[in-house]
This record gives C-alpha cells, sequence and structure tokens, in this order.
C-alpha cells in the first residue's frame, strides 16, 4: 500500500504520532534517502537541512544518508535507494528540483519503491513535485525558474495540488490562482500534513483546515 507524508514543514511534533505508526520496524532500523537536491536551487544554506536531520534523529532515526540526484544514474539512483526504509524529499527551489527529478529518471525510480510499500516524505518543494504540476510554484512567495523548465507536470502521486507555507495573507493569492487552476487545492500551514494509505487522503497536524476548488478528504 502507498505511504506519503507531504509535510509544508517536515515532520513538527504535530505530526509525531502519524509518522512514528507510519514505520514498519523500530526507529533504530530505519534507513532513509535524504534528498538535498531542491537546496541547491536556491542560495544553499545547510543549516535548514539539518533542523529536518534533527527531526529524524528526535525520532530515533540515525540511519539518514543525503542524496543529491542532480547528474545521477538511474542505476546509482537504485542502488542508493533499494535498501532504504523512507525517501525524505527537501524543500528549496521546486523548478530545480523538478529538473532533475525528470533528468535522472528518480521518478520512475521512486515510484516503483512508493508502489511496494517505501514511505515518501515531501517537504514543502517535495510535497510540491507529488502532485500532478508544480504551476503552484508560481503563486505567493514564487519560485524563480532558473532552469528555464518548460514542462511542470510532476510524479501525479495526489489528484490535487499543495501550497505549503500557508498564512492568512495568502489567501487572496491563492484564491486568484484556483480560478485558473484545474485541480482541487489543499493549503498546508507549518504544522500541518496531506497522510496518503493507498488512495485515501487526510489532512493531519493544527490549524484550520484551508481547501479550494472543492479539494475533499
Amino acid at each position: 500500500m502507498r505511504k506519503l507524508l507531504l509535510t509544508s514543514q517536515g515532520l513538527s511534533q504535530e505530526l509525531k504520532e502519524v509518522f512514528l505508526k507510519l514505520l514498519n520496524q523500530s526507529p533504530e532500523k530505519i534507513k532513509v534517502a535524504f534528498v538535498v537536491t531542491a537546496a541547491y536551487g536556491e542560495e544553499f544554506n545547510p543549516v535548514w537541512l539539518e533542523v529536518y536531520r534533527q527531526q529524524l534523529r528526535g525520532y530515533g532515526i540515525d540511519q539518514i544518508e543525503d542524496l543529491d540526484i542532480k547528474n545521477k544514474t538511474q542505476l546509482e539512483l537504485e542502488k542508493i535507494i533499494s535498501d532504504k526504509d523512507i525517501i525524505f524529499v527537501n524543500g528549496g527551489n521546486t523548478f530545480y528540483l523538478l529538473k532533475w527529478v525528470k533528468e535522472s529518471r528518480f521518478d520512475k525510480v521512486i515510484k516503483d519503491h512508493i508502489d511496494n510499500g517505501k514511505l515518501y516524505i515531501g517537504v514543502s518543494a517535495g510535497s510540491y513535485i507529488a502532485c500532478s504540476t508544480i504551476e503552484q510554484s508560481n503563486w505567493k512567495h514564487a519560485d524563480k525558474n532558473k532552469v528555464g523548465l518548460k514542462d511542470l507536470s510532476a510524479l501525479n502521486l495526489v489528484p490535487f495540488l499543495i501550497t505549503a507555507h500557508f498564512e492568512e495573507k495568502y489567501r487572496p493569492i491563492i484564491e486568484d490562482a484556483a480560478k485558473s487552476c484545474r485541480y482541487p487545492i489543499v493549503a498546508l500551514n507549518d504544522m500541518q500534513a496531506i497522510l496518503v494509505r493507498g488512495n485515501k487522503y487526510k489532512l493531519v497536524g493544527k490549524g484550520r483546515q484551508e481547501f479550494f476548488n472543492g479539494f475533499n478528504v
């Protein structure tokens, strides 16, 4: 059964219980592929990546291998991911991330592993690429498409769009974008996530539910 946890800001304490229930063995045995690529699409600051490593360590997970998918081959990715239990895709520049997802064929590799029950965790951009498209990256505090990505179609693991880091000041921007968007939309604050089990979806975490374009769970 597919298992995904699509977060705005990682594995905050509000998501602890949900996250631990997704593990198929004790935390000290869990191995993580920690995908850092999106961070290199921005002005790289390793400090905030360490925040997410510390979240994992706080739950007893120490076997964390950094993975930059840039210039990796499908065979290299398969070798790295094959023994991992969690594919943890960090945030950063969504356009940059999606470019290398496609060029490395990371999308092909992880779909098979997700279908076989490995847990996918997305943080911001890592959650965006799980959607059908990353068009939402052009909303709010928009990512810069420095790589000239033309095809914004993404992994299509869920039939809706996620927009992260929601604050009330962004409501008019999302409402306006929704008028020309053909997908349902969920806006996540930094304590929330979408939990995916098979073909069932649930908003988890703390805070008001912000749905647009007929999003329904």
